[in-house]
């Protein structure tokens, strides 16, 4: 059985189950992203929650605004889904961040944490007043907040203004603030990510640990979970369309992981 953490309150099992294959985020091609797209029925995405849900993961992330993963987590969640929900959020599509939040704490998030996009830029705009409005909004409504970010930096600005309750830190830095922009993949980006993460005592929740499909997953699960926190958790897209038994064997081999350590 996976070990579990408290997780700002919540029970989590350390691995949980992502959703960028869901929506077509492949961070690889367009054709990967459509093939992904393509796959991912809402029967499908049903088939991949249940089969987390029986291999031991209790928890799963999906954003707030690809419409057909949304509309997916609603008949989930009403209809008895036992994975808690934490929101990825964006408000592209809502008027305000506090809609947005509202929606997702409507539908039945557990925990949210705002988009690494926004965040990145805020702290570009130094706007820590914005970051603190919005996270006074989500924790008005019961929620736990977070915040994720592509870069070191930006996560330990936020952490110095003590206003959210836990981190999302990828591995690689392939947002907007990486030297080069846009989608870099680079080795040279985890070593300071990981520091970032035992730096921050909050709770962090890793991701894009496998580099986007690019690493090994028995090498990235065991560099993983030796370079964060005992109390931090790993965020994992599974794309089973690569692979029918990929969230089983996720499982496994993060337990047999654990295990060992």
């Amino acid at each position: 059985m996976l070990p579990s953490v408290d997780f700002c309150g919540l029970t989590i099992r350390r691995l949980i189950v992502g959703a960028n294959p869901f929506g077509g985020y492949s961070h690889q091609s367009k054709s990967r992203d459509a093939e992904m797209v393509a796959f991912h029925t809402k029967e499908q995405i049903f088939e991949t929650w249940h089969r987390a849900e029986a291999a031991g993961i209790n928890t799963m992330i999906t954003n707030n605004e690809t419409p057909r993963v949304m509309q997916s987590v609603e008949e989930y969640l009403s209809a008895g889904g036992s994975l808690q929900w934490i929101a990825q959020v964006n408000n592209r599509t809502e008027p305000e961040m506090t809609d947005a939040v509202d929606h997702v704490v409507d539908v039945g998030c557990k925990a949210l944490y705002f988009h690494g996009g926004r965040i990145d830029q805020l702290y570009v705009d130094q706007d820590a007043d914005t970051l603190r409005a919005w996270a006074e909004h989500a924790k008005s409504r019961g929620t736990i907040v977070g915040v994720a970010a592509h870069a070191p930096e930006v996560h330990l600005w936020v952490d110095s203004l003590d206003v959210v309750d836990f981190h999302a830190v990828p591995f690689f830095n392939c947002g907007s603030l990486h030297d080069g922009r846009g989608h870099k993949f680079q080795l040279k980006d985890v070593a300071p990510a990981t520091q970032c993460i035992r730096t921050i005592q909050k709770p962090v929740i890793a991701y894009k640990i496998m580099g986007a499909g690019r690493i090994d997953p028995r090498m990235a699960f065991e560099y993983t979970f030796d370079h964060i926190k005992p109390t931090d958790v790993v965020n994992v897209g599974m794309h089973r369309g690569d692979k029918d038994d990929m969230v089983e064997e996720n499982v496994s081999i993060a337990e047999e992981v654990l295990r060992r350590d």
